[in-house]
């Protein structure tokens, strides 16, 4: 048993949000009891202690879109390539890459990005691949590392026609696969979706053929109206919007997961609304990508679930969190709009998309949840309540004030140490498939 102790407990349950001095026993891989400090002491004599020094303990953070493929990136500088389109930064970045990457560089990507969010107090990741080089394996390639971590992760491959009919149907062979592989599985820690990239590369033909193999085993995870290029094929070549493309293939529903939606028309935020499908929005991605702010205000004001992802910008998110509120104001000249909004989507609704998938409640810290929570460093200099915690999160933490990581009652993360995982020797290896990528791309 572990009782996490001596901190000031946030606990997103609206029954019992915040405890000053409290702390919270673990019992394998489930959440016991939360509690006050000396309350739990007494009930739990010899529990492991660990110690928050006084930080506020959380439950642990969810990323609702990530790409691991861009684990090797940080730092890479591509010869010739000099972007000036979302088209063109697809193409001379992010499919360049992919397109290099080896499974031995898959799995250094996974080392790479679940190291970081471990790092960052992100404990659960929905994960959206790519890896045309070799795409057979590379699923099951990620799930080995993050089962080693012991990192909670969602994945998918995305399928797309940009290289062809072969790769493409390596794309729907290796998402059914996995899908099969986790339904039998049944690991709490390990799901399966099935991906699908920009509606622009994907014809109505590979939609079919994506639900006929997915066969009603998972939901879909596709990027949707990221750039206008989804919005222009659609009108041209299938006379429809995006959004309705989706609708007439029947891929969605209250489990498919749709990126981005930046380029939607009210209607088909209607249609995401009557069929229950979600949105994830990521700020940054967007911003770097200069594609457009996503009306999220307007999405989560008809009623759509609208969670917070990175799309692998960074790892940190609660530094998405901070521009998901940023850009929303300047996008409508306002500076009193989003907040609710912002922390509706990282905290209640991200744990929702995260209850579609896995079993154990995600997101929260109270009897019966998944042992999954983090430590966060936040000096105490003005008044922390559950009034104001919000608002202490925003201004006063970031990833790196991540000080523990614990998921499914292991800690991984120590008081800024990785526990039982040797991550120089990790790191040395990844460079040396980092370098084999970065040679490749040259």
């Amino acid at each position: 048993m572990l009782l996490i102790t001596n901190g000031r407990v946030l606990t997103r349950d609206p029954g019992n949000p915040y405890i000053p001095d409290g702390a919270v026993a673990i019992e394998g891989d489930s959440i016991l009891e939360v509690g006050s400090r000396e309350a739990l002491a007494t009930r739990c004599p010899d529990a492991e202690y660990i110690d928050a020094h006084g930080g506020v303990i959380m439950p642990g953070l969810i990323n609702a879109h990530t790409h691991i493929y861009s684990g090797l990136a940080r730092g890479l500088s591509i010869a010739g390539n000099n972007p000036t389109n979302f088209l063109e930064i697809l193409e001379g970045t992010w499919w360049n890459i992919d397109r290099h990457l080896t499974l031995d560089m898959t799995r250094a990507s996974a080392y790479a990005t679940l190291l970081e969010c471990v790092r960052n107090g992100v404990t659960t990741i929905f994960d959206h691949h790519a890896s045309f080089c070799e795409i057979p394996g590379s699923l099951f390639a990620i799930k080995d590392v993050a089962r080693e971590l012991g990192v909670r992760a969602c994945l998918c491959y995305e399928v797309s026609e940009r290289d062809g009919a072969e790769k493409c149907d390596q794309g729907i062979r290796e998402n059914a696969d996995f899908a099969r592989w986790a339904k039998c599985e049944d690991d709490d820690m390990i799901r399966a979706m099935f991906g699908g990239h920009a509606l622009f590369t994907i014809s109505d033909k590979t939609f079919e053929k994506m639900v006929k193999a997915n066969d009603g085993m998972t939901g879909f995870h596709i990027h949707v109206a990221e750039g206008m290029n989804d919005v222009y094929d659609s009108l041209r070549s299938y006379g429809c919007r995006p959004v309705n493309r989706l609708l007439y293939n029947g891929m969605l529903g209250e489990k498919t997961l749709l990126g981005h939606c930046i380029h939607v028309s009210p209607a088909e935020m209607d249609i995401l609304r009557e069929t229950g499908t979600v949105v994830v929005n990521n700020p940054e991605s967007n911003m770097g990508n200069a594609v457009g702010c996503a009306p999220v205000l307007q999405m989560m004001a008809k009623g759509i679930t609208v969670g917070l992802g990175t799309d692998a910008y960074t790892h940190d998110m609660l530094e998405s969190l901070k521009v998901f509120l940023l850009i929303q104001r300047h996008n409508a000249a306002l500076p009193n709009v989003g907040w609710g909004e912002a922390m509706k989507a990282l905290f209640d609704n991200n744990r929702r998309i995260a209850a579609k998938y896995f079993k154990k409640p995600l997101g929260v810290l109270k009897k019966g949840a998944a042992a999954d929570l983090v430590i966060m460093d936040c000096p105490a200099f003005t008044p922390f309540s559950a009034e104001n915690a919000d608002g202490h999160i925003l201004f006063g933490m970031m990833g790196r004030s991540c000080r523990t990581t614990i998921v499914n009652g292991r800690v991984l993360y120590r008081d800024r140490a990785f526990v039982d995982i040797d991550e120089e020797r990790i790191n040395a290896w990844t460079l040396e498939q980092a370098k084999a990528l970065w040679g490749a791309l040259q």
